[in-house]
């Protein structure tokens, strides 16, 4: 068997491209057999061995196969002679007479040829599964996803692979993101591409085709309590709690509530003033009589958003960090005391650690010495006792905000803290109140809904204790009346 396919091949190269393109195909295909076995017994797992076996390899394989009629052809020509006239010369009289399954080499070729399918429809199968996976998503393009990769695997979907959201089911879908593929192969290939990445990501799926399918809408129901602690830069760092109830629901009730902007029924269309969707130039609540109500924005000219792209809004420009989540850095600084991964016993932890991990350093190894020396240099100012009575929680607090910064901060991809703000809440003035805005007014001058307790109500706000209002206020209390009022709106509303 062997020596009839060395015969064979001997006979497709008569002309040194179509040797050339049998070189090519049997290489690629011997190599891709050697690389998919290491594969499967788990000596390579990198995602670069991945772009050589199903990328680079089948294209040569296929690309070797394209030169041997070419050098067929060529031969051909050089000989004057016909196809069968060459076959005849290069494999025998033998081997084109015809027989009960016609001639031998035309069995060899239909066999190869099916061998080949195989192979191909194998290798496709292959390569778009492992183009799937988040592994290759995030660490094929070297540099440039590594932001994102670092936070998706310390986010709340990363066992999501990435193409559930970023592609969405369907052909159409498949073709779209490979085409769109190709434009980002050619932006990274030449250096083209922005940095940081930008958003809003024109290519996401709609949300109704990806968040949908695990967070269902009809599922959306009742309220959910939740606090955040914020430390003073004090001394003692002093925990000051804000708790909220806040009203998820399925904006199906007749009151406020968090979903009401995505349920069934209600269409929220908007235009920004510029494509980071910070600021609204209007916005729109479609009735449910065909009706529209608009909301202008007072503060912006007659024309902005003109030209800007009209959304409906749904889940992603809220929560537009849903996955690839950046943290402030006070609050990624507040969250690990919380946790205790920063031990607030070290006097003046809040201001220091602040102090170590906001300075801009050069790059990424820079940043592992500032933090470290940032944080010692602190103390050395203010409690030089503690470096030496603290020097192993010292370090320990060092290598937990050199963590944190690796995590936020990406000097190749110019990723720096708030680089991508978070859209869910208003802690930084946009948020919400991008639309619920007071300059957002219609026809009649009313304004677009802003009152606190729309979406949550209020158990603590900046508190010494995590349900301050739920407790009466002092008689003495300068802010009682408002305390009150506060207190009286979660308890009518909770059953």
């Amino acid at each position: 068997m062997l020596r009839r396919y060395l015969n064979f091949v001997r006979g497709v190269g008569a002309d040194w491209v179509g040797r050339l393109g049998i070189s090519l195909t049997t290489a690629a295909f011997l190599v891709f057999l050697f690389l998919e076995l290491m594969r499967i017994l788990g000596v390579l797992t990198n995602a670069y061995v991945g772009l050589v076996t199903y990328l680079l390899l089948p294209a040569l394989f296929v690309l070797g196969l394209l030169l041997v009629p070419l050098g067929w052809r060529r031969a051909r020509r050089r000989f004057g002679l016909s196809s069968r006239e060459l076959a005849e010369a290069r494999f025998g009289r033998s081997a084109m007479r015809p027989g009960l399954a016609g001639a031998s080499v035309f069995g060899v070729i239909a066999l190869l040829t099916g061998i080949n399918l195989v192979f191909l429809g194998g290798g496709t199968a292959r390569m778009l599964h492992f183009m799937d996976q988040p592994r290759f998503c995030g660490t094929a393009c070297h540099g440039v996803m590594i932001p994102e990769w670092t936070t998706y695997q310390a986010s709340p979907h990363a066992h999501v692979h990435c193409v559930e959201c970023h592609v969405g089911e369907g052909f159409r879908a498949l073709v779209d993101s490979k085409i769109s593929g190709l434009r980002q192969l050619v932006s990274v290939t030449f250096d083209l591409h922005e940095r940081p990445i930008p958003t809003p990501v024109r290519e996401l799926r709609p949300a109704r085709e990806t968040c949908e399918r695990c967070h269902w809408p009809d599922r959306f129901y009742g309220d959910r309590i939740k606090t955040w602690v914020r430390h003073e830069p004090d001394s003692a760092s002093t925990p000051r709690y804000t708790t909220l109830a806040l009203k998820i629901g399925s904006g199906r009730g007749a009151g406020g509530e968090i979903h009401w902007h995505v349920a069934a029924g209600n269409e929220v269309r908007y235009a920004s003033v510029d494509d980071e969707r910070r600021e609204m130039a209007w916005v729109e609540l479609r009735l449910a009589d065909g009706g529209a109500r608009r909301f202008v924005n007072r503060r912006v000219r007659a024309d902005a958003g003109r030209a800007a792209e009209v959304r409906v809004l749904d889940c992603v420009d809220c929560h537009n960090r849903a996955t690839h989540i950046y943290e402030d850095p006070e609050r990624g600084v507040d969250e690990r005391l919380a946790r205790g991964e920063l031990d607030r016993s070290l006097p003046g932890i809040k201001a220091a650690a602040l102090a170590a991990v906001l300075p801009l350093y050069a790059d990424a190894a820079a940043a592992e010495r500032g933090v470290a020396t940032g944080l010692r240099a602190a103390y050395a100012r203010e409690r030089p006792d503690i470096l030496i009575s603290r020097a192993e929680d010292l370090d320990r607090a060092a290598a937990v905000l050199q963590a944190m910064h690796r995590r936020n901060v990406h000097h190749a991809m110019r990723v720096g803290w708030n680089s991508y703000p978070d859209h869910r809440g208003h802690a930084d003035g946009g948020g919400c109140f991008r639309c619920h805005d007071a300059d957002l007014r219609d026809e009649t001058g009313a304004a677009v809904p802003h009152d606190c307790t729309l979406c949550h109500s209020i158990l603590a706000q900046d508190s010494p204790l995590p349900f301050e209002y739920l407790s009466p206020a002092a008689a003495d209390d300068p802010e009682r009346l408002h305390r009150e009022a506060l207190r009286r709106e979660f308890l009518e509303r909770t059953p």
